[in-house]
């Protein structure tokens, strides 16, 4: 314990600084590879702790990599800070408030899970220096997980080569170790090109690109009841070619979201959605272009890690909520539904006899709830080495990601205390890591089981780019 406590030392000298490094990015809230001034705010406090310093990660210029210790193993701690389009909202306010400007919020809470990271990772580098324990920390600013699958591309490209261990966390309701659970998923564009023409005159001469869309989104609905329960297809029409009835519309595109439980099944699946494609141009006498915009593959598990960090949760116990803390937790959750809080329980598998507004229990390592799973490109990560996740609450239990209602509980300070304590349950992980080799040799054996058979295989292919936006000019 002695380890421990030196690392929590350092995590309660620094973390009023990174409390304030989350809160600066809560306030330029930047969305998929446009996040310039967050990564400017990580990049500046790696530098001010010392670490050495390789930006444009992987090609990206929203990505940033701090290094510091030598020999040893090396730890990773993987960061972000991009947020969501629509989800502007004013911090510590109960009702929809949202700010002036361009829309977007830190709904995912991103702004915390950076600067969390970050905390962890100067915590051991300062622990490293301090006890002269053999090892390299690296902390990973990762833009654009959002839709952009960054850590995808930056897996590819090989930022992650030589890392023994990955370390990361999200904002939650509840205290737990991430349960890997993680469905595969592809952003694919479908581009339909017809003809245009007089819809009343002349309609035999156009060739409906709409249509074509129209029968795509009809065939994919019918494909559903095809697939295994696992997985998921939506879309969103981007284009629908005009807004005159009056012309057949020579354009049209449609964005889907395909997801499996794995991302073998999800290449399987990828297939069947594009013959329906090319079955609905055919139909209409249209030709359609396909393009991939992202992809992420599941999440491996690593028991061995797992069960460290649960180790380290339960030493540290829960979060120090106060009263103040809970009474504006209770607030929110009067904005919520019945079913959104009874959905929290019910995906954790407990409800406490008299629960509270904010978490104050911690979720055993093998309690299994309700199957909510969405997708994440820390599953990129885990394929290339061994990951492991920590939730920690940060918000009131009901809380829906990707809500107003986690925008405004990003700068509370519920949400500080709740950063300072997962940086201590990743520090201490981090410690066990680089003391215990039994342990090491066990997480990389647990890895290289899952792996050897089903090696990685990136889901984004080579001639896909990362799609980078322009440097917006600086203001």
């Amino acid at each position: 314990m002695e380890n421990k406590a030196l690392v929590w030392k350092w995590v309660e000298n620094y973390q009023h600084d990174f409390c304030d490094l989350s809160d600066r990015v809560w306030g330029t809230p930047e969305i998929c590879y446009t996040e310039y001034r967050s990564v400017a705010e990580h990049t500046a406090m790696l530098k001010t702790q010392g670490f050495r310093v390789t930006e444009n990660v992987a090609g990206i210029p929203t990505a940033v990599m701090g290094e510091a210790g030598s020999d040893g193993p090396i730890i990773a701690f993987l960061g972000e800070y991009d947020a969501l389009p629509g989800l502007s909202q004013a911090s510590g306010v109960a009702h929809y408030s949202p700010l002036p400007g361009n829309g977007h919020g830190h709904g995912c809470g991103h702004n915390l899970l950076g600067s969390g990271a970050m905390l962890a990772a100067t915590a051991l580098k300062a622990w490293l220096e301090e006890t002269g324990t053999p090892g390299r920390v690296r902390y990973y600013g990762c833009p654009a997980e959002e839709g952009g699958a960054a850590k995808s591309f930056m897996a590819r490209a090989g930022a992650f080569d030589g890392v023994d261990v990955a370390i990361t966390w999200h904002p939650s309701a509840h205290h737990e170790v991430a349960k890997p659970l993680s469905l595969a998923n592809t952003r694919m564009d479908f581009f339909f090109t017809g003809r245009s023409s007089h819809a009343a005159a002349s309609p035999h001469l156009g060739r409906s690109a709409l249509d074509a869309a129209e029968l795509m989104n009809v065939g994919v609905q019918f494909l559903r009841e095809h697939v295994p329960q696992d997985s998921r297809i939506h879309y969103a029409m981007l284009d629908s070619g005009g807004i005159a009835p009056n012309v057949v519309q020579a354009k049209a595109a449609v964005r889907y979201a395909i997801r499996a439980r794995d991302v073998h099944a999800m290449f399987e699946l990828n297939e069947r959605v594009k013959r329906v494609a090319q079955g609905a141009a055919l139909m209409t006498d249209t030709k359609v272009e396909i393009s991939i915009m992202s992809a992420v593959s599941n999440l491996l598990g690593n028991r061995p890690l797992e069960e460290a960090m649960q180790r380290n949760l339960e030493s540290l116990g829960t979060v120090p909520f106060d009263d103040a803390d809970m009474a504006f937790a209770a607030e929110i959750q009067d904005t919520l539904s019945a079913e959104e809080i009874a959905s929290c329980y019910r995906k954790t598998g407990i409800k406490p006899a008299n629960p509270k507004p904010l978490s104050d229990y911690i979720i055993p390592l093998d309690t299994h709830g309700e199957v909510m799973i969405g997708s994440t490109d820390v599953g990129d990560v885990s394929w290339v080495l061994p990951t492991v996740q920590a939730h920690i609450p940060t918000m009131a239990i009901g809380t829906p990601g990707h809500s107003w209602q986690l925008t405004a509980q990003g700068k509370m300070p519920a949400a500080h205390k709740g950063l300072a304590h997962v940086a201590k349950v990743m520090a201490a992980t981090a410690v066990d890591v680089l003391t215990d080799k039994v342990l090491l040799a066990q997480v990389k054996k647990a890895h290289f089981e899952q792996v050897s058979e089903k090696p990685y295989h990136c889901p984004i292919p080579e001639e896909v780019m990362p799609p980078i936006q322009p440097r917006p000019p600086t203001l």
